[in-house]
């Protein structure tokens, strides 16, 4: 029954890779085709691009995870590729999480309307403020490689005295339990900020309809709508990010189950469900991408029969 659930759970898994990169591949391939014939892009396709290349390889280091090293490598390999792999997994995610709290930031800072002075600063040097989040982040991005690596070698030299069988075969469970929990705690920063732009921008809306309910034009103008656009796309960001955070929580902590690595997958399956269908989302929130995919998906249906 395990091997069946096991078998399933990689099929779904394999289905989630697949279905990503077409979403993260589609987006790149639109944002430069339209730069290359505009010469120029805009801030929010620029960030898309981005955030789409660097989900694709944080899709490919997942799947890479999967794959269990020799069972009688030497420690010395096996501490090699756990380096490198943790820092593949590291940099790709932390550049995927925080390339889409940059979109939330600028979608905020766009839409958004308060009077307060500060708030206004930022509001007319909205891409000085993403870049500098950006800068901002490449200093929590070398503390937490720093982490990483410490720990990395320190379980190097704790088992340099032990090379007995069961710790290479386990070294899957082990290297789990080395980066999950540090790299875990690193995304609550990102999602403490996107949690902060989703409730100002609740409160932005609260306002203006408050506003517009003296106004003879209603609720529905397009400052309105642009609020609501918005809020539907972090909606949804915030519910997958939040699955996100718990699947790499659970993964970290479930590593002495008897299960293991059942859980571990099943866990895995869920979180990878961030990264897939969020590009999904952005690419049918952005009008642009959305009327490329349907031409596409038009030209697909009715195109003359050979």
């Amino acid at each position: 029954m395990s091997g069946f659930l096991k078998f399933t759970l990689k099929i779904i898994l394999s289905m989630e890779f697949i279905i990503g990169n077409l979403g993260n591949a589609f987006i790149v391939l639109v944002n430069i085709m339209d730069w290359v014939k505009r010469r120029k892009i805009s801030s929010v396709d620029l960030i898309l691009t981005a955030l789409a290349i660097s989900r694709t390889i944080f899709l490919l280091v997942l799947i890479s995870s999967l794959w269990r090293p020799v069972p009688y490598s030497s420690l010395m390999i096996i501490g090699k590729m756990m380096r490198v792999l943790n820092i593949f997994f590291t940099v790709t995610n932390h550049f995927s999480l925080w390339l889409a709290t940059c979109l939330s930031i600028f979608y905020f800072l766009k839409i958004a309307n308060f009077s307060n002075s500060f708030f206004l600063y930022l509001k007319w040097r909205v891409k000085k403020v993403v870049v500098v989040a950006l800068l901002a982040s490449l200093l929590i991005l070398f503390i937490n490689i720093v982490i990483i690596n410490t720990k990395t070698d320190a379980w190097i030299d704790n088992h340099k005295a032990n090379r007995s069988y069961n710790t290479v075969l386990n070294i899957s469970e082990q290297f789990c339990h080395l980066f999950l929990f540090p790299n875990t705690m690193f995304t609550l920063i990102p999602f403490f900020m996107s949690l902060v732009t989703f409730l100002l921008l609740i409160f932005s809306l609260w306002k203006h309809l408050k506003t517009m309910q003296h106004n003879t034009k209603g609720s529905r103008d397009a400052n309105t709508m642009a609020h609501i656009k918005a809020l539907h796309t972090v909606v949804v960001f915030m519910l997958l990010y939040i699955i996100f955070f718990l699947s790499l929580l659970l993964q970290s902590w479930n590593n002495e189950s008897v299960q293991k690595n059942l859980n571990i997958l099943f866990f895995r399956v869920i979180g990878v469900a961030f990264p897939s269908a969020h590009s999904w989302v952005l690419l049918l929130g952005n009008n642009k991408l959305r009327q490329a995919l349907f031409s596409v998906l038009w030209c697909m249906k009715y195109r003359p029969k050979i």
